[in-house]
């Protein structure tokens, strides 16, 4: 990293931890950054690493790929494993000395995809508009984690990491298949990984269910059973869907800071308005009825026997 402006340079970076996801938010003056082919080889390669540029730009040149030039709204994902020149210039209509580049970055480990590196060469270090189609809803969601992610508590932190990989790879299906990248195999990965995502966004409403799940990505119902089933060893979406809030409901039970927030009300805010179907439904996957396990769990973080 090297900068033509040591006396005046200013950088800061926020870093939040969502379980394996980490949400990086940064500000500094005009920068260079270099990764020599030497520096690429002893690099990990297993992290991909999603930026979204707020402020000021970049232009980013991939070992003998043509310079690409990012502008605030642009997307691009890249990993470490090849050589790279990554200029940033600030802007502002303020004093030079106070011009910033702004973005929100997002390292994840490339085993959260359903594709390899290797998959993603079409899409690897170009940049896409992150105002509209699933690059929109991504954008969106980041400016989202970056204004509330503070505010997020260990419990719920992971959950959102995994939800945010799920709209990359929602963008990132839709990018490949426009470049025609995209396998068979890998799609219907891509779909699966979709409809996991807008199933895990929409745990609240009471009115989710496969048919919603099979309109939200404009198929039809037989055609999100065999691709869930396919890609889920089986398992249902229904299933799914009612484990998913069981295990959230649970999470929330054993929150001591949740402890006040009544039985029901844990139940509704998953989407599960009658009492009397958690309550079965949860002894029936835990051998405890919520009351009892939250008890249990309260007494175990206190200490108790």
């Amino acid at each position: 990293m090297s900068t033509d402006r040591e006396d005046v340079f200013r950088g800061s970076m926020r870093r939040l931890q969502l379980g394996p996801v980490t949400l990086l938010r940064s500000s500094f003056s005009g920068l260079r950054i270099t990764s020599t082919a030497a520096m690429a080889r002893r690099a990990d390669p297993e992290v991909y690493h999603v930026t979204l540029l707020l402020k000021g730009s970049f232009a980013l040149t991939r070992g003998a790929e043509p310079t690409q030039v990012f502008t605030p709204g642009h997307l691009h994902v890249v990993d470490d494993s090849s050589p790279f020149d990554l200029r940033a210039f600030a802007s502002g209509t303020v004093p030079p000395s106070d011009q910033r580049v702004d973005a929100i970055g997002l390292d994840f480990p490339v085993s959260l995809l359903p594709w390899s590196p290797d998959q993603l060469r079409a899409v690897q270090g170009r940049g896409f508009t992150g105002g509209e189609g699933a690059a929109g809803v991504l954008a969106e969601h980041l400016l989202s984690l970056d204004r509330r992610g503070p505010e997020l508590g260990a419990v719920a932190a992971p959950h959102v990491g995994t939800a945010v990989v799920n709209l990359v790879a929602g963008w990132l299906a839709q990018e490949l298949a426009a470049e025609g990248a995209l396998s068979q195999e890998a799609r219907l990965g891509a779909l699966a990984a979709s409809i996991r995502g807008f199933i895990q966004r929409n745990l609240h409403d009471p009115q989710l269910s496969p048919s919603m799940v099979a309109a939200a990505h404009h198929i039809s119902l037989s055609y999100l059973h065999r691709v869930f089933g396919q890609q889920s060893k089986g398992e249902t979406v229904a299933a799914w869907i009612r484990g998913q809030r069981l295990e959230k409901a649970r999470r929330d039970l054993s929150d001591p800071t949740l402890r006040a927030l009544p039985v029901h009300a844990v139940a509704a805010r998953w989407g599960i308005p009658r009492a009397s179907d958690f309550s079965r439904s949860f002894r029936a996957a835990y051998g405890l009825s919520p009351l009892e396990y939250r008890m249990r769990e309260l007494l175990n973080a206190g200490g108790g026997g």
